[in-house]
């Protein structure tokens, strides 16, 4: 297909399925004709309609165990016209069901897989944690449990792990206390089966970056963009001179935010800050004193 009018050189060409044309936009020249459509074949009217007329199911997801590829028996005991079947085929149709769930999960691998998925949805749904961050983290289980590195570890221990890996990795940091707060293990736990993990896959995550904590603590302290921003100015230049160097990611985000929000006249509390950050005051205190005295900001407590 062209990729420009042949008549005006335009690149704004508008595909008409339905008189199957493509124009182009500017001079109104007919650049195809014929155009193949490649939507359905059935038109819907609402969502009603579109719900039954659709032959396709949900996209392959990693976070079923079989990849959401399998084939369910609907449980309404009705046949394809909508009528209700006889007692015989109605007796058949559950001895089926019954055994498709059963061989569904038939081998280890698949009961450990839907054992484990099932507690990442838990957790990830507690910590209210994007799709992409549950997708990361099924795979990385996946390849987990192929390089035989869950024998022997606790399932819940070994998916609080690879979730706090996925986390990081996309840059959605979350802490492991964060984490432990809603796992069925300890903190000691996740983070020894973390480390193993990420040791036999040969996994290398660069430390945390205290820029990454800068827009979840802005929003949940409520600060304007303006505050975000030059939170964001302060920890760069502070990065640069290396204050950040050895020091907590958490805290050097929050003594920046705690600093931009006094210049800005919308002024939060040494204890609101540490709060929403889960540090110690006197660690927002050390960092916003590191800050002020090297940066040379001047800032009125």
């Amino acid at each position: 297909m062209n990729d420009q009018c042949p008549e005006c050189g335009s690149i704004n060409l508008y595909h008409d399925y339905d008189r199957a044309e493509v124009i182009c936009s500017e001079c109104g020249l007919v650049v195809k004709e014929t155009l193949l459509d490649s939507g359905p074949e059935w038109r819907a009217f609402d969502s009603e309609q579109r719900d039954k007329r659709e032959r396709t199911g949900a996209p392959m997801t990693y976070m079923i165990h079989d990849k959401g590829l399998s084939t369910d028996i609907d449980w309404r005991d009705r046949d394809i016209h909508g009528r209700d079947l006889n007692p015989g085929k109605r007796a058949q149709i559950y001895r089926m069901r019954k055994w498709q769930r059963r061989i569904r999960v038939s081998d280890a691998m698949s009961r450990n897989l839907a054992f484990a998925l099932t507690e990442l949805n838990r957790l990830s749904s507690h910590m209210q944690l994007p799709k992409n961050i549950r997708e990361a983290a099924a795979i990385l289980y996946r390849r987990a449990i192929e390089e035989g590195l869950v024998r022997g570890r606790s399932i819940e221990g070994v998916t609080a792990g690879c979730l706090y890996a996925s986390c990081r990795k996309c840059k959605v940091p979350r802490t492991l206390d964060e984490i432990a707060e809603y796992a069925r293990v300890e903190k000691k736990e996740i983070g020894r089966s973390y480390r193993y993990i990420m040791r036999e896959l040969g996994i290398r995550l660069p430390p945390t970056n205290p820029l990454d904590y800068i827009p979840r603590f802005a929003s949940e302290l409520g600060v304007s963009a303006q505050v975000q921003r030059r939170a964001v100015e302060i920890l760069k230049q502070a990065m640069d001179l290396g204050l950040t160097s050895g020091k907590g990611p958490m805290g050097a985000a929050a003594a920046a935010l705690y600093i931009s929000s006094i210049e800005h006249d919308e002024r939060k509390t040494q204890r609101e800050v540490s709060e929403i950050a889960k540090v110690t005051e006197v660690t927002v205190r050390n960092r916003y004193k590191d800050f002020q005295d090297k940066l040379g900001l001047d800032v009125d407590v």
